[in-house]
């Protein structure tokens, strides 16, 4: 059974000894002794887990019972001409990540209350909080650097927030990217994005390190590598702020005509091989060679796309579309990003239209795959959720046994269609559900749905928590965390 890409463990003792680093300095919040050498397990660093955004944790429970459950607050927003919204708990994606730091777990979890917040994940006790200008949609992304000589800020949480409340457009310096220490909670740097013809400058999307770079998409429509590391920092636009290595503009001209500020990118980073991918707002999905950091792969659909490329077993990208900019049906395309953009579609599944708050259809959220979990005798599945209120699975590595095909969202193409294997109603959904070998964990507005499932493609309803989700939920050890917009981060398994 495949299990995690890497679990990173970091003992900080060794690099005492290669590096000569000064002990940890004393703190209030995790109680480190200078004397001891501390271990820090990443379990889950990034949005969906790692590069293939396809790990969603261990060992989910059977029942839905509350363990706890503590307070993420209530915020305010402005959202374009609408004006202020408030708006409480957690949202899309938001999901949590889990470090463990010596024998205890802690969740970084971002809030619309506008602060980043560790959480001891035995117990739901705040540890400290970090305040941002604005809500915080998105899920961060932990980095270790303990090469840097300064122990303490050694790892630490790249987080995005909304542009500012008190910011706008035009604002000189919105520093919507921030790193966060994991052990005290300071601030490491602030990061400036840049106006575009985008009309937003927030930062919702998960990088990703590679080496000693940080890759992240921001909704600026640029791509920007930077060096994260808070000792080697520039003064631009008069703040300090990371070194930017490239910047790649994920959007042309006749983008902007089709889809005005429409191009944003909220989609997290992707890795296959030496090919990093990234979906845009714009409606493309991009190949980024990793050495030349230039794009080198271009899938147009031509619809607005926020959801994350979700890496299969078999090398391909599983993409979420919405129901915008294009004739035809949002849904979810199998790509083959091995073969020439045109001929790369391995199949199409459409969902239904609906109108939803300000979406018309399709899917909001990515896929989940149960590729790092299955046995022998468990098919590969995906599943995804769509605005028409349907939980969808299929058989991702096989097509309709009928040969029935999908019209493309653009109208003129026919595609093939997957091998469906399990539908059912949970209301109108923008999240991303978890799959794993036999159970599968579903957010949507009107709750958490909790199913089990057999080899034989058996799906039955094991529990229900009835409240709203619009976040990513984790599992570890029987338990499952998910913000949910009611006000709370909840914490589920068998009480």
């Amino acid at each position: 059974m495949l299990k995690k890409e890497k679990i990173v463990q970091i003992s900080f003792f060794l690099f005492f000894l290669r590096k000569m680093l000064m002990p940890f300095e004393a703190s209030i919040h995790e109680n480190i002794k200078p004397e001891t050498p501390h271990q820090i397990e990443i379990i889950n660093g990034t949005f969906l887990g790692g590069e293939g955004r396809n790990y969603y944790g261990e060992n989910p429970p059977d029942r839905l019972d509350v363990i706890w459950k503590t307070v993420l607050g209530t915020g305010t927003t402005r959202v374009g001409s609408s004006g202020e919204r408030r708006w409480s708990g957690s949202g899309w994606t938001g999901q949590p990540l889990m470090v463990k730091h010596g024998e205890t777990y802690y969740i970084i979890q971002g809030a619309f209350d506008h602060n980043l917040k560790k959480i001891r994940a035995e117990t739901g006790e705040l540890v400290w909080q970090y305040r941002f200008d604005d809500v915080i949609k998105g899920t961060g992304t932990v980095v270790l650097m303990p090469w840097i000589g300064d122990s303490v800020n050694s790892v630490f949480i790249v987080q995005g927030s909304r542009l500012g409340t008190s910011n706008s457009l035009q604002s000189s310096i919105v520093p919507s990217l921030r790193a966060v220490s994991f052990f005290t909670g300071e601030e490491l740097w602030r990061f400036n994005v840049k106006r575009t013809d985008s009309y937003s400058r927030d930062a919702d999307g998960s990088g990703i390190m590679i080496d000693s770079l940080f890759y992240i998409g921001l909704e600026n429509g640029i791509f920007t590598v930077l060096n994260p590391d808070p000792t080697r920092l520039e003064t631009r636009d008069g703040i300090p702020q990371p070194q930017i290595v490239k910047e790649i503009f994920l959007y042309e001209e006749s983008d902007r005509q089709k889809h005005g500020g429409n191009l944003v990118v909220e989609s997290s980073v992707s890795r296959i091989g030496k090919t990093l991918y990234i979906c845009a707002g714009s409606g493309h999905v991009y190949g980024i060679d990793v050495e030349s950091k230039e794009i080198v792969w271009d899938y147009f659909i031509g619809s607005d796309i926020d959801a994350s490329p979700v890496v299969t077993y078999d090398s391909c990208l599983l993409v979420s579309i919405e129901k915008q900019y294009i004739p035809g049906k949002g849904g979810v395309f199998k790509l083959d990003p091995s073969k020439p953009p045109d001929s790369s579609v391995v199949w199409f599944f459409p969902t239904g239209n609906k109108n939803f708050a300000d979406w018309r259809g399709g899917v909001v959220g990515s896929c989940a795959v149960n590729d790092r979990y299955r046995s022998y005798g468990y098919p590969a599945l995906a599943a995804f959720t769509g605005i028409d209120g349907n939980v969808y699975v299929v058989q991702h590595d096989s097509l309709d046994p009928e040969g029935k095909k999908a019209v493309s969202p653009d109208g003129f193409a026919e595609f093939p269609l997957p091998k469906i294997v399990f539908s059912d109603y949970i209301g109108p959904s923008i999240a991303t559900p978890l799959l794993f070998e036999s159970k599968l964990i579903v957010p949507s507005y009107n709750g958490l749905f909790l199913y089990s499932w057999t080899p034989n493609l058996n799906f039955f309803l094991l529990d229900k928590f009835t409240t709203g989700f619009e976040s990513t939920p984790f599992v570890w050890d029987r338990r499952i965390y998910i913000g949910s917009r009611d006000g709370y981060l909840y914490c589920f398994g068998e009480n």
